[in-house]
């Protein structure tokens, strides 16, 4: 009676307040941005890792990035680079099993560029009559 079971257990946070996956994928982004510095490819430019999202049953890792390069050229560059990087996560991360990476762009500080211009537009003018 009053088994606990992880399943349907939506508290937000553990008893540190902290969820286990929420500093996997903080690991991840770390081991990630590590290992892409070290790579050396001219074509990614300048790249960070904003974030990562994993599932619950590591079936994926949703890498979030944002660039100075072309969107399309930055995800091909780096679906040629994924195997090293599983690798890396594989040598540095204790996980039974190490999730697919997704590589997704980051929209986020381009929806606040875009707010944040919207916003001028709708400042007065300062003295027009």
């Amino acid at each position: 009676m009053g088994r606990k079971t992880s399943r349907g257990h939506r508290s937000g946070g553990s008893a540190r307040g902290y969820q286990r996956s929420d500093r996997l994928n903080e690991l991840l982004v770390r081991i990630l941005a590590s290992e892409i510095d070290r790579i050396g490819d001219d074509r990614l430019g300048l790249v960070t890792v904003a974030g990562v999202e994993t599932d619950q049953d590591l079936s994926i890792a949703r890498v979030f990035l944002t660039s100075d390069i072309d969107d399309e050229e930055l995800l091909k560059v780096m679906a040629e680079h994924r195997p090293r990087l599983q690798r890396a996560i594989g040598d540095q991360a204790r996980l039974r099993r190490v999730p697919p990476l997704t590589f997704v762009i980051d929209e986020t500080a381009r929806s606040a560029d875009r707010i944040e211009e919207i916003l001028r537009g709708l400042a007065p003018s300062g003295g027009e009559d």
